[in-house]
């Protein structure tokens, strides 16, 4: 029997995220879907709430443990001599996924709790870890001429004495103009293709560096989108998140880590998003006299509680790969497949769902009556960032066939 009850340790954490997004994030969702741009205060306290929780040890951070990496029976050796844990990772998709039960967008507004932060867990090197606790940063990987092959980055650091030089252009960068740092992928040396491809944290204000403009989207509205150009940008060269050393035996996996560490984080949000309208849509379906049963099969039942069963049957499957990709990284057992696979499957559940359910309430589904028409506009972007959807399933299939890059495109 498959259990999806969360693990008893974690129920408290749930309880409040759930609480949170009930009481505080679903009520200012539309204000804040209408307000593009407009900084929603209210998350300034609810970020002292966290930061209190955290200090205190009642809570995880998003990411906060990193990915392990390495051979992996070795890491599988070390989690099973050790004992199997649930730790800050399971926590974050679970608190997350809650979140996003009330809006993904102000969720991506959380000072302090932006991509960048994980990406900063996952490469960063002890005294960087301590340097840079507390810090909110947003994550600029994406290009005007590079999108899902993050491997082209055209954007360079050069190194100039004890500090090195950025320049280059990066889009659509979440959290870019409200982040106090922002996490910049660059490469010391375009010749040498993928692996030269490194992570610096850039502090904001730097000289050099400045938010050009702010994206107007489809969804998501409560986050800022940001477009920043870097121009003879100096940064600290022990800025440089992890070794400045070029490994080309290593590759892109240093800078990969990253991914496997946000990617479990944005099937969560997926999850969360689509558990909200599966929720709604069920509450309006019954108001409507259509009641679905639990304990008949959907073939029997009306054709829209058996289209509600088969979506609530899909979401089961991307909530339980979104659970395993963030346990795996709590016990350093490497999860690059399975950061993938949670990715791909929550990206495309999300997006059907929550469409799905747009259809199944019918007018009031596409009308601002409700916020399912909102959580279909917000949803897609899951399934395009941090990866698309084309994008997971070819580093899925690289995976499980044993192919290169150069040998699957």
């Amino acid at each position: 029997m498959i259990n999806l009850d969360e693990p008893k340790k974690f129920r408290p954490l749930v309880s409040q995220a759930h609480q949170v997004a009930m009481n505080m994030l679903r009520p200012v969702s539309r204000t804040y879907d209408k307000g593009e741009h407009e900084y929603p205060r209210e998350l300034d306290m609810l970020a002292s709430m966290i930061d209190g929780l955290s200090e205190s040890g009642a809570a995880e951070g998003a990411g906060a443990n990193g990915v392990g990496r390495g051979d992996d029976a070795k890491a599988k050796e070390r989690s099973q001599a050790s004992g199997t844990k649930n730790g800050a990772n399971l926590a974050s998709v679970l608190s997350i996924a809650e979140m996003c039960w009330g809006d993904v967008g102000l969720l991506l507004s959380m000072p302090r709790q932006g991509l960048g932060n994980s990406a900063i867990a996952s490469v960063a090197n002890d005294e960087q870890l301590e340097r840079f606790a507390g810090v909110w940063a947003g994550m600029a990987i994406t290009e005007p001429g590079t999108g899902s092959d993050s491997a082209n980055i055209r954007t360079t650091a050069r190194l100039d004495g004890d500090e090195y030089v950025i320049d280059g252009e990066k889009i659509y960068v979440t959290a870019g103009d409200r982040a106090d740092h922002i996490v910049v992928w660059a490469s010391l040396d375009r010749d040498l293709g993928r692996a030269a491809i490194k992570s610096f944290v850039v502090p904001k204000g730097t000289p050099g560096m400045r938010v050009d403009r702010l994206e107007h989207k489809l969804g998501i509205k409560a986050s800022d989108t940001a477009t920043i150009i870097f121009e003879g940008c100096r940064v600290p060269a022990a800025n440089l998140l992890g070794s400045p050393e070029v490994d080309s035996k290593q590759g892109f996996a240093g800078a990969m880590a990253t991914f496997d560490n946000t990617r479990p984080l944005v099937a969560a949000m997926a999850v969360g998003c689509a558990r909200a309208s599966l929720d709604l849509t069920r509450d309006l379906l019954a108001q409507a006299g259509v009641e679905v049963d639990y304990d008949r099969p959907a073939q029997n039942q009306s054709a829209a509680a058996a289209r509600l069963l088969e979506m609530e049957a899909d979401w089961e499957g991307a909530y339980l790969l979104t659970l395993q990709a963030a346990w795996m990284a709590d016990n350093k057992v490497p999860n690059s497949l399975e950061a993938s696979m949670a990715k791909a499957k929550a990206g495309r559940v999300g997006s059907a769902v929550t469409l799905g359910c747009v259809e199944l309430a019918g007018s009031i589904g596409y009308s601002e009556t409700e916020l399912l028409e909102k959580w279909g506009r917000d949803s897609k972007i899951l399934d395009i960032f941090e990866g698309t959807q084309q994008i997971q399933q070819l580093i899925v299939a690289r995976r499980v066939l044993g192919l290169t890059s150069a040998q699957l495109r």
